[in-house]
C-alpha cells in the first residue's frame, strides 16, 4: 500500500467522482481508476460500490478513510514541528472564523502578523460554525474561532469573550427610541433572521423557547450584510452581536439593548486536541489575545 494509492483515494473520496477526482490530480480517469483498482486489490476488498455512474463507499471504503486520514495528518504534524524549527521565517496558517469575527475582530490583528512575519502565507475563511470544525477535522485549517463550548471530544478550546447581542432596528422604528426593550417583545415585532442552520440562529432561537415563544421571521437571508441592509430599508428588526454593530457605521440602524434576558454567546480558538501548535499558530493566537484587550 502507497502513500500516493492514499492520496488518490482521498481524493476520490471527496469528490465521489471518478472524472473530478481525475481533474484534480491532473491523471487521465483510466490512470486513476488503475491505482484504485491496484488499491483495492491490496486490502483485497472493494471499497467503492460502483452503481451505474456514481460511486458510494463500502463498509471497507469508510474504515479505510478513516485511517487515511489519521496517517496524513501525523505526517503534516511531523512537517509542522520540523518547520517549527525555523520559528516564523516561513511556513502557512489557515485559520476558520466566524464571518462576524472576520469583520471587526480580525483585520487588526491579522495587519500587525503580517508587518511582524511577511514571509508567513496566512489564509483566513470566514465560515459556518460546522464548516470551521470540518476543515479542523479534514487538516484543511489549523486554528478556528468560533461559538463555545464546543461538545465533540476531538476538539480543545480557548475561551476569548463572551458578547451580548444586541436588537437592530430601523431608525424610524416605534421602538427605536428606546434604550431598551424585554425579549418578550419580540414576540410582537417583525424580525428577519438568519436561516435555522446558523448557529446564531439557533442560539436566538434557544432563547425564545425558554421564554415560551419562537420567533417567526417574515424574511431569512443568509448574510449579515443582508440582514442590515434589510432593516435600514425598514423592513424589520434583526438581532446581531454587539461589537460587529458597533464596528459598522449605519446611520439608518438604531440598537436597542435587549433585557430579561440579555442574550450572550461565548467566543473562542478550537483545535484539534492531538494537533501540533506550532510557533505561527501560537503567535497568531496571541496577536488576536492583544487585539481584545485593547478594544475591551
Amino acid at each position: 500500500m502507497e502513500l500516493r494509492q492514499l492520496e488518490y483515494f482521498m481524493i476520490v473520496c471527496k469528490e465521489m467522482h471518478f472524472t473530478r477526482a481525475a481533474e484534480k490530480l491532473n491523471l487521465s480517469q483510466p490512470t486513476l481508476s488503475e491505482q484504485i483498482k491496484r488499491l483495492e486489490e491490496e486490502v483485497g476488498i472493494p471499497l467503492f460500490d460502483r452503481i451505474g455512474k456514481k460511486i458510494a463507499l463500502t463498509e471497507a471504503g469508510k474504515i479505510l478513510l478513516k485511517h487515511s486520514q489519521s496517517v496524513f495528518f501525523e505526517i503534516e504534524q511531523a512537517e509542522a514541528a520540523i518547520r517549527d524549527l525555523n520559528e516564523l521565517q516561513r511556513g502557512k496558517l489557515a485559520i476558520g472564523s466566524l464571518l462576524t469575527c472576520v469583520n471587526y475582530l480580525l483585520p487588526p490583528a491579522i495587519i500587525k502578523f503580517k508587518q511582524s512575519y511577511p514571509n508567513v502565507k496566512l489564509s483566513v475563511h470566514g465560515l459556518k460554525t460546522d464548516d470551521i470544525k470540518n476543515g479542523l477535522l479534514e487538516n484543511e485549517l489549523d486554528l478556528g474561532i468560533t461559538f463555545l463550548p464546543v461538545e465533540e471530544k476531538e476538539f480543545a478550546s480557548v475561551p476569548l469573550f463572551t458578547e451580548e447581542l444586541t436588537l437592530a432596528v430601523p431608525s424610524g422604528h416605534p421602538i427605536a427610541s428606546l434604550k431598551e426593550i424585554d425579549m418578550e417583545k419580540l414576540k410582537n415585532i417583525s424580525a428577519i433572521l438568519l436561516p435555522e442552520s446558523y448557529f446564531l440562529r439557533q442560539l436566538i432561537d434557544r432563547y425564545c423557547t425558554e421564554m415560551g415563544f419562537s420567533l417567526q421571521p417574515i424574511l431569512e437571508m443568509t448574510t449579515l450584510e443582508s440582514l442590515l441592509r434589510m432593516v435600514s430599508e425598514g423592513v424589520g428588526v434583526t438581532i446581531l452581536p454587539e461589537p460587529y454593530l458597533d464596528s459598522l457605521d449605519h446611520s439608518e440602524v438604531v440598537k436597542v439593548k435587549l433585557i430579561n434576558p440579555t442574550p450572550q454567546r461565548e467566543i473562542g480558538f478550537i483545535y484539534r486536541k492531538n494537533k501540533f501548535i506550532c510557533a505561527t499558530t501560537q503567535t497568531f493566537m496571541g496577536q488576536i489575545k492583544k487585539a481584545i484587550r485593547e478594544t475591551t
